[in-house]
């Protein structure tokens, strides 16, 4: 795995789990009952996105660390996850 992959592959890894992050434990404006004119009540009052962010880059370099020593490996390859025979197995190699 070049470098550029394995930065592709943590970008990749980062933004997933900043969007599985994002939600949890978001407080509305309609949970707080002071929702602004003008705004949907879905809207967020306090949503602590630092925290969040930071959270994020912990539990995504530890995933990248788990995957990136999967592919170096080479315990998974293309010949594993080509289930239907569409890849060239000299490529595979």
């Amino acid at each position: 795995m070049g470098i550029t992959s394995a930065l592709v592959l943590y970008a990749v890894i980062w933004f997933m789990t900043f969007l599985v992050v994002l939600p949890i434990r978001v407080q509305t404006q309609g949970d707080l009952g002071e929702i602004v004119p003008g705004t949907h009540a879905g809207a967020p009052e306090v949503h602590n996105v630092r925290r969040k962010a930071w959270i994020t880059t912990g539990v995504a370099a530890v995933l990248w660390v788990i995957i990136a020593g999967i592919i170096v490996s080479g315990w998974i390859t293309l010949d594993d996850i080509d289930l239907f025979h569409r890849l060239n197995s000299d490529y595979a190699a």
